[in-house]
């Protein structure tokens, strides 16, 4: 039980952190105007892909207002401060200040692996990796390492994926389909500068159980504010908004890259565990 209450906090730090892969909060949102889509899911899902390349390599600092409901059921608010580095496309980098520790949540990635590394006890003290070979993509509840990097906009597909495109008033929708023909994901893009601006991942029963919403800022291809939404199985509903600023172009040597972006060896943590497949396996000897 106490390794569930652990998860339950890490995995919803995990979606706080690829979704904290934004810009600062705009005031006034302007109506989207409506443009011809793409002609095909596959020219739609094309063009996304090639949207990370133009991204500068960067850092940014910011904070993160998280309203979430604990593993016994209190409610908490916080804000949290975050700096982010990020060099397109698979490298990334999030540390969390939680807890007067500026590394509580540290977050990053690169072309082979993925961690989390959480040092407060309230967190469960944990670090979970995994290899980006050994997961199964269309798993998006268990645990989706695509979700870290769709949040700057790395939209990645297999040819085999089911995918099909329609058209909603300003928006193309991507949406993906599983073996049995169920919906696991939505992605609505803005038809005209084809940023994507919601992201949507249906339950088994096809409710919407997380939401993702995004606004930007002119032609800026980084969102200005996320507007999360995740519903519990309990029926209570957590939320976070995020607010980057102070964004700062980055050259990354290749110290740097290894600095910011190589997976080290964890040290000091209760607990550590393997991501393979979604699946969570205790490997403490990592």
């Amino acid at each position: 039980m106490a390794i569930c209450k652990w998860l339950k906090c890490a995995l919803f730090c995990l979606w706080l952190v690829m979704l904290a892969l934004g810009g600062c909060a705009p005031q006034v949102r302007e109506p989207l105007r409506v443009c011809p889509g793409k002609k095909s899911a596959f020219e739609a899902l094309q063009y996304l892909t090639q949207n990370p390349q133009k991204i500068t390599p960067l850092r940014v600092n910011g904070t993160c207002l998280l309203q979430y409901y604990d593993p016994d059921g209190k409610r908490h608010r916080e804000n949290i401060p975050v700096i982010i580095w990020f060099n397109p496309p698979f490298q990334i980098r999030l540390q969390g200040d939680v807890a007067f520790n500026p590394k509580g949540i540290v977050v990053g990635s690169n072309e082979k692996d993925f961690w989390m590394a959480f040092k407060p006890k309230e967190l469960g003290n944990s670090y979970y990796w995994g290899r980006w070979d050994r997961q199964d993509r269309g798993n998006v509840f268990r645990f989706d390492p695509e979700l870290l990097l769709e949040a700057f906009g790395v939209i990645t597909f297999d040819s085999d994926e089911n995918w099909s495109l329609s058209n909603q008033g300003p928006f193309d929708i991507l949406t993906r389909e599983d073996a049995k023909g169920g919906i696991n994901k939505k992605i609505y893009v803005d038809s005209c500068s084809y940023r994507v601006r919601k992201i949507e991942y249906p339950d088994v029963n096809g409710k919407i159980a997380f939401l993702v919403e995004q606004e930007y800022n002119r032609d800026s291809l980084v969102p200005e504010l996320i507007e999360v939404s995740y519903r519990n199985d309990d029926g209570t509903e957590d939320s976070l908004k995020i607010s980057l600023k102070h964004t700062k172009s980055m050259v990354f040597t290749e110290r740097k890259r290894h600095r910011f972006f190589g997976r080290r060896r964890p040290r000091g943590f209760k607990n550590i565990y393997e991501i393979i497949n979604g699946e969570i396996i205790n490997n403490n000897s990592n």
